[in-house]
């Protein structure tokens, strides 16, 4: 059998992506025509129906949804492929496509940057901020090299590396905090007094479940999307909310009147790296760890 074409692969990724070929077609920077005639190439080579069509509606047949897998895998070897080949085989040298989340990224680029920039300056540093969930997704798509992200956390296929602890605090306006008994205890706080992030952030349920926020009804219905917008409703009085340290030490909460205490039993959130298994970099990565474990407020990784 003759080989596949990987561009066809590709469009088949992307189309299985997008599930819209019009979409699909823009995303390959091809004409849709383009791209319906290849995975129609695809088809004829296979032997196989990749898709069941209907007017303008398609759906993958149950061979169509396993050959994207296969096909991100075998795409996601290539880019391997061409980043070690452009490299020459250096280690140190060559692009890594690196994801945070983003309450973590804000606090750690400039140094990072700084890092990178001295210690490995053959390497071309290509950051993207985005939620947990997308960044999983486009890592192993091969979309992206390595993450860094706050742990625990479930990631099938791939191998996670501890940098640190992020120890969570109870940040709440000073008159708020005065006017409530001591010692705080967060079981007794309020109902709709704990401001979150969307559910979409990792950090709301490291803190949950880190900080003994059992009661539901102590969680607002007012949720955020940065650590910037907690700040702010911190501010207004109305309510407490946690924050990692890393932001803390960041200058997060400068010129505010808020008030940190230590979260109950020194709760904290782990920091690590997430790459996928089977990786050839794996040398660069635990050299990248070496670099921004000191960024992490209580280091846990050994040399």
């Amino acid at each position: 059998m003759k080989w596949p074409n990987l561009k066809h692969l590709h469009y088949l990724v992307a189309l299985h992506q997008e599930q819209h070929f019009h979409r699909a077609a823009q995303h390959c920077h091809v004409s849709q025509s383009t791209l319906s005639t290849a995975i129609q190439n695809l088809e004829e080579q296979f032997g196989a129906q990749l898709l069941e069509r209907e007017h303008k509606t398609f759906v993958f047949t149950p061979f169509g949804l396993e050959l994207v897998e296969r096909a991100k895998t075998l795409l996601t070897d290539v880019h391997e492929l061409v980043d070690f080949a452009q490299s020459a085989g250096n280690w140190q040298a060559g692009n890594l496509k690196l994801g945070v989340i983003p309450t973590i990224a804000p606090f750690i680029f400039e140094s990072l940057i700084e890092r990178v920039n001295k210690h490995l300056p053959n390497i071309n540093l290509q950051l993207q901020e985005d939620t947990t969930a997308n960044l999983l997704a486009q890592l192993n798509e091969g979309a992206l090299d390595l993450l860094i992200m706050a742990l625990p956390m479930e990631t099938p296929g791939c191998k996670q590396l501890v940098l640190g602890h992020d120890p969570f605090h109870l940040i709440a306006h000073q008159a708020l905090l005065e006017s409530l008994p001591k010692p705080l205890d967060v079981a007794e706080l309020p109902k709709e007094s704990v401001f979150l992030l969307q559910q979409e952030h990792c950090m709301t349920g490291h803190a949950v479940s880190a900080c003994g926020l059992k009661h539901k009804e102590q969680v607002s219905s007012l949720t955020a999307s940065s650590l910037y917008t907690l700040v702010q409703l911190a501010k207004s009085k109305l309510g407490f909310t946690f924050m990692p340290e890393l932001a803390i030490q960041n200058n997060i909460l400068n010129g505010s009147p808020l008030v940190s205490l230590p979260a109950e039993d020194m709760a904290y959130r782990e920091i690590g790296m997430v790459w996928r298994k089977g990786t050839t970099r794996v040398t660069l990565f635990r050299h990248l760890a070496g670099l921004v474990a000191p960024l992490i407020p209580i280091a846990t990784l050994t040399p």
